[in-house]
């Protein structure tokens, strides 16, 4: 008799290996350039990981593995990992946490029920963490990253939607409820049950009309974002969520990427509280993330910011076609800007990728460690135009130029 496989589960074939390790391969490839390092995580979590800090919704735990550990080392119940995030911030908690700052990265697999029919109960992700920066620039570095592996795999156009978490939060801490009542609300705000929220509507009816705006209202420009300011100011608590959602566009549209801002796209999990970014392909959505500055300290880290993302094989898998990827070498490199202007930060990302695709390792400097790196540069408002700083920390030279050019040329001259 031919024993099947278990619903909802999918056997990978060689063609499918070969797509797999070839995205796999090039989200290494990328990651290492940016500076991330891989980690790995245990399949098996204890329970309380995902449920004593309320990181998932209640829905999201009520499609868990769980099962009790009888004959192992804990007598406690444990789960197979549902979430990459979460026990990437354990791993930070437990070995990490001496680090001010931690660019971490993982190809993993997690699990959680669905319809067999119309979901896979096991599925693959590569994701990126960025532990210890609360600079905004950090989002838009993580942006970029997942676009880079994007294009790498030869999916465009990617459509990237937008929206920030702290506008619902924001929205709920002017109601004066109890910690508990706002995470039940909040519950229902994420996920995704229109009967719920209709509750939530009924239940508080000066949410309505903030409400409605933010599920139905979609824009693509800056002009939106501010437009949504100005709809939204009676309710000054969403009003600095709002500033930074239109600093992230106004970065998107200097470096020329098109996005969509579907306020709505946040929904799913509880523990973001900042930008949410989601990137669809081919009408497929092949990856998502966003800042969850909270999640660190409910697990006991300590106030420590991150923001992270994923991108799903499974779904990428039948979009890219394998290649060979590419080997990863080269010397660190570190950019920063000095004032913060929108013209600063597109030349600081501008000149990075420029040197990424020359061979160089670069990190973005987020305001926290600027140990190991052979070169130093930082980018700052001259007139009309670009200065850039470099400074070779191997021989103690510096210079100061207005062409990326002219930048490399050094940096090549001085390998």
């Amino acid at each position: 008799m031919k024993i099947p496989r278990c619903k909802g589960t999918r056997d990978l074939m060689p063609q499918d290996m070969a797509r797999f390790r070839h995205i796999e391969g090039v989200f290494r490839d990328c990651c290492l350039k940016w500076g991330y390092e891989e980690v790995r995580t245990p399949t098996l979590e204890y329970l309380h990981l995902f449920t004593a800090a309320g990181t998932l919704t209640p829905e999201m735990l009520g499609r868990v593995y769980s099962f009790l550990d009888w004959d192992g080392w804990s007598g406690e119940r444990v789960v197979l990992r549902p979430d990459g995030t979460i026990p990437s911030a354990r791993l930070y908690v437990e070995s990490l946490g001496q680090r001010s700052l931690a660019r971490l990265f993982y190809v993993e697999n997690v699990f959680a029920f669905a319809d067999p029919a119309l979901e896979a109960r096991e599925r693959w992700q590569c994701g990126a963490e960025l532990i210890g920066s609360a600079e905004l620039r950090g989002n838009i570095e993580l942006i970029l990253l997942a676009l880079e592996v994007l294009k790498e795999l030869g999916l465009a156009p990617v459509e990237i939607r937008l929206s920030h978490a702290g506008l619902f939060r924001g929205l709920l801490s002017m109601l004066n409820l109890s910690p508990e009542e706002e995470s039940e609300v909040l519950d229902q705000l994420l996920c995704g049950d229109a009967a719920k929220l209709s509750k939530v509507r009924d239940r508080f009816p000066t949410l309505e009309k903030p409400l409605d705006l933010l599920f139905k209202l979609k824009g693509d420009s800056l002009s939106f974002v501010e437009n949504l300011k100005g709809i939204l100011a009676p309710f000054p608590a969403v009003v600095s969520s709002i500033d930074e959602l239109a600093q992230v566009v106004a970065v998107l549209d200097a470096l020329g990427y098109s996005h969509c801002i579907d306020l709505a796209s946040v929904r799913g999990f509880e523990y973001y509280t900042g930008i949410v970014f989601q990137f669809y392909s081919s009408e497929r959505k092949v990856g998502g993330g966003g800042r969850y500055d909270e999640l660190i300290p409910l697990i006991g880290g300590g106030d420590v910011p991150a923001s992270g993302f994923a991108l799903y094989i499974d779904e990428l898998m039948n979009l890219a076609l394998p290649q060979a990827p590419q080997a990863t070498v080269g010397e660190r490199v570190l950019i920063g800007v000095e004032g913060g202007t929108l013209e600063e930060l597109k030349g600081c990302f501008e000149l990075a990728g420029l040197l990424r695709e020359r061979g160089y390792v670069v990190e973005m400097d987020v305001g926290r460690e600027r140990k190991g790196f052979r070169w130093l540069i930082s980018v700052s408002k001259e007139g009309k135009g670009l200065l850039f700083h470099l400074a070779d920390e191997s021989s103690g030279k510096k210079l100061a130029e207005t062409s990326m050019e002219r930048i490399w040329g050094y940096m090549e001259a001085g390998r």
